[in-house]
C-alpha cells in the first residue's frame, strides 16, 4: 500500500520542546500497559477526527489540529508555533496503520496534568536522559520517537531546533528481522525494498540489545 492510500488513517503528533538549565527538553508520555503503544514513552498526539477536518484543506492541516487538541486532552498543555517536522508511514504488517505527521512545537508554560486512564506518566526529558533510560531498560521507545529524539540531541536550545527544520522528512518504514532483534529501514538504505540507495548506503535503525544504533549517510 502506498503512503497516499486513502484507506490509511491519519494522525498528528506534537514534539513539544522547552529550554532548561540542562539543555533542550522534550515532553514524553508513558502509555498504559494495554492499547496502542502499550507501555511505551511517546510524544503527545492521536488520530484525526471530524473536529480536525476542514473542507478544502489537506491532511497535514487536519493532523496539525489533532496534535494541538490531543496534547491539550492528554496532558493539559497548550502548544504554539507548530512546524512540520516529519511524516511516518508504518510497515505493511502493522495491524492498524496510521500515516502520522510530526510537528515541532513550543510549550506555553502550562503545568502537566496527565489524563487518568490515557496517560500513566508525563515528564520533560533531555534527549540524552531519554536515551540513557532506554539503554538501561527503564523506558521503552518506538522507532519514530527514538529517531526524532536523535535528531534533536545536538541542538543547544529550542530556537536552534526550529532553525534546523527546512523541508519535512518522509519515513516509509520497512522492517528486517535479525538474529538478535529487528532493523528499521528507510528510503536511501541499500536494503530498502522500495527505494534503495547505492551499495553500502545507510538509513537504518538497528534494534538489537541496547543501545540501539542509527546510521544515515
Amino acid at each position: 500500500m502506498s503512503d497516499t492510500a486513502d484507506a490509511m488513517r491519519v494522525a498528528g503528533t506534537a514534539v513539544v520542546l522547552r529550554d532548561s538549565a540542562h539543555g533542550i527538553e522534550v515532553l514524553l508520555l508513558r502509555r498504559p500497559a494495554t492499547g496502542s503503544f502499550a507501555g511505551a514513552w511517546v510524544f503527545p498526539g492521536g488520530r484525526v477526527d471530524g473536529a480536525d477536518e476542514r473542507a478544502g484543506e489537506d491532511e497535514e492541516q487536519a493532523a496539525r489540529r489533532a496534535a494541538v487538541r490531543e496534547t491539550a486532552e492528554e496532558v493539559g498543555v497548550g502548544i504554539r508555533d507548530l512546524v512540520t517536522l516529519s511524516r511516518w508511514v508504518p510497515p505493511a504488517e502493522t495491524p492498524v496503520r496510521f500515516r502520522t505527521w510530526f510537528f515541532l512545537a513550543r510549550e506555553s508554560g502550562d503545568p502537566l496534568r496527565p489524563n487518568p486512564g490515557e496517560i500513566e506518566e508525563a515528564e520533560w526529558m533531555t534527549p540524552e536522559r531519554a536515551f540513557d533510560r532506554h539503554a538501561s531498560g527503564e523506558l521503552m521507545l518506538f522507532p519514530p520517537t527514538w529517531v526524532t529524539l536523535y535528531s534533536l540531541r545536538d541542538h543547544g536550545d529550542v530556537d536552534a531546533a526550529f532553525a534546523s527544520v527546512s523541508a519535512f522528512a518522509r519515513y516509509e518504514t520497512r522492517m528486517q528481522k535479525l538474529d538478535d532483534g529487528m532493523r528499521a529501514l528507510w528510503a536511501g538504505d541499500e536494503e530498502h525494498p522500495d527505494a534503495p540507495g547505492g551499495p553500502g548506503a545507510r538509513h537504518r535503525l538497528t534494534m538489537g540489545p541496547p543501545p540501539w544504533v542509527y546510521e544515515r549517510d
